[in-house]
């Protein structure tokens, strides 16, 4: 049986890649690529005892350090409890440095520790690597139609918020 890829087609010829039967291929191999991924970050994930609510946090606060804790919740879409447990999780192992904003010194703003940088470079090294190798294979033009589709993905939200980060990284994080 074959799976209805194929890595040298012509992308949008005759508009195929609209039928829902790709539409639903794109949909699994999604999925897929998330489940993999997630299975190759299992085992330093486990030797580290962190869950994929602490990789999110990691992985969050290495592309947005300086986030206040608000935005960091928006962002991961999680409540407030669930949060602060992850939050104090990470804060007991050394992961995190927090300092206090400076328009607004009620807000806590988060960076990842050099503990925390360093564990969160060693579950990244896994996602370049598989990203590389994907890349590399699929070659310039593939890569930028992914991202293309996946910047079409984005909700409106999404979008600012990685406009804003690119921003922030531009003039330095809040105003500093």
């Amino acid at each position: 049986m074959t799976s209805g890829y194929r890595p040298h087609d012509e992308a949008g010829a005759g508009l195929l890649f609209l039928r829902e039967e790709q539409l639903r291929l794109a949909q699994t191999m999604m999925f897929l690529a998330g489940r993999d991924m997630a299975a190759a970050l299992e085992p330093i994930l486990t030797e580290e005892k962190l869950g994929s609510a602490h990789y999110r946090v990691l992985q969050v606060l290495a592309f947005s350090p300086g986030i206040p804790v608000s935005r960091l919740q928006d962002t991961l879409g999680v409540t407030k409890q669930s949060l602060g447990r992850t939050l104090g999780e990470l804060q007991d192992r050394g992961y995190l440095d927090s300092e206090t904003g400076l328009r607004d010194r009620r807000q806590r703003l988060l960076r990842l520790s050099k503990e925390g940088q360093a564990v969160e470079a060693r579950l990244f090294a896994v996602v370049r690597q598989r990203l590389s190798a994907a890349y590399r294979e699929a070659g310039g033009a593939a890569v930028e139609g992914f991202r293309r589709v996946m910047h079409g993905m984005l909700s409106e939200s999404s979008r600012a918020m990685m406009a804003d980060d690119a921003a922030g990284r531009r003039k330095g994080r809040n105003g500093t």
